[in-house]
C-alpha cells in the first residue's frame, strides 16, 4: 500500500493535498497538529513519505522531523513551506528531511515529488542483491545499508541512494545534474541546490574530518567526486 502522511494545520491546503495524492493512489493519513502526525506515525509504521507542514502550533515540522528521523531513516520525507527563504529549505534538509516545496505548488509538481520520493524510499525498488565493498566502506544493495569499519552509519534512503551513486562510479566527477537525475529522476521539479544540502549531509556521517573531506571532494564549478 502507497501510504503518506499529511501534516498540514490549514484545512484547506490539507484536503486540497490529501484529493490530489489519492487520486494518485496514495492511501493518506491526516494530522493537523506535530504531535498528532506523531502519534498517527506510531498507529501507522507502513508509512512511505511524510509530508510535513513548517509552521505549526505546538511543535513545529522541523521538530517532527528530527523526532521521525531519530528513530526511522527509510521514511521519505517532504517539508512544506509557505514562506521562500533559503534559511528554511536548509534547515528543514538539514534536520533530515529528504526534500522541501513551497507554497503555491500544482498537483503536478506535489505528485511527482512524492512519487520520486515513494520510488527512493524503496517502494517500488526491485530487490538487488550484493555488495559494494570499497574500504572501509560496505554498501548491502539488499538490505539497502551503509557500514564503515564494520560500524553501520545511519543514512536517509535518500542519502543511501546518493553513496550507491558515488559508489558505482569511483573516481569519477559526477555533475550536479547527473546526480538529481539519478537520485531524484528525470522528472524531478526541484532545485540544484537540494543535492548540495544533501551532500553536506552525508559528509557530516561518513567523512574523517567534515571541514577536509577525503571521501566526497568537491569539482569545482561541476560537482561531486567519490575519492577513494
Amino acid at each position: 500500500m502507497k501510504k503518506v502522511l499529511v501534516l498540514e494545520d490549514e484545512s484547506s491546503i490539507r484536503s486540497f493535498i490529501v484529493i490530489n495524492l489519492r487520486r494518485a493512489g496514495y492511501d493518506v493519513i491526516e494530522a493537523e497538529t506535530g504531535e498528532e502526525a506523531l502519534e498517527r506515525l506510531r498507529e501507522h509504521p507502513d508509512v512511505t513519505v511524510a509530508l510535513l507542514d513548517i509552521m505549526l502550533p505546538g511543535i513545529d515540522g522541523f521538530e517532527v522531523c528530527r523526532r521521525i528521523r531519530a528513530t526511522n531513516t527509510r521514511i521519505g520525507i517532504i517539508m512544506l513551506t509557505a514562506r521562500s527563504q533559503e534559511m528554511d529549505k536548509v534547515t528543514g534538509l538539514m534536520t533530515g528531511a529528504d526534500d522541501y516545496v513551497t507554497k503555491p505548488f500544482s498537483p503536478a509538481e506535489l505528485t511527482a515529488r512524492v512519487d520520486a520520493l515513494f520510488r527512493r524510499a524503496g517502494g517500488e525498488d526491485p530487490v538487488v542483491t550484493g555488495e559494494i565493498r570499497q574500504p572501509p566502506f560496505l554498501l548491502n544493495t539488499q538490505n539497502r545499508t551503509l557500514e564503515k569499519n564494520g560500524q553501520r552509519v545511519k543514512l536517509t534512503q535518500v542519502e543511501y541512494s546518493i553513496m550507491k551513486v558515488f559508489m558505482e562510479h569511483p573516481g569519477k566527477a559526477l555533475s550536479r545534474e547527473e546526480i538529481l537525475d539519478k537520485v531524484w529522476g528525470r522528472d524531478y521539479f526541484g532545485e540544484l541546490k537540494i543535492v548540495d544540502v544533501n551532500i553536506r549531509r552525508l559528509r557530516l556521517k561518513i567523512e574523517d574530518n567534515v571541514q577536509n573531506p577525503t571521501y566526497i571532494t568537491t569539482a569545482w564549478g561541476f560537482g561531486y567526486k567519490w575519492g577513494l
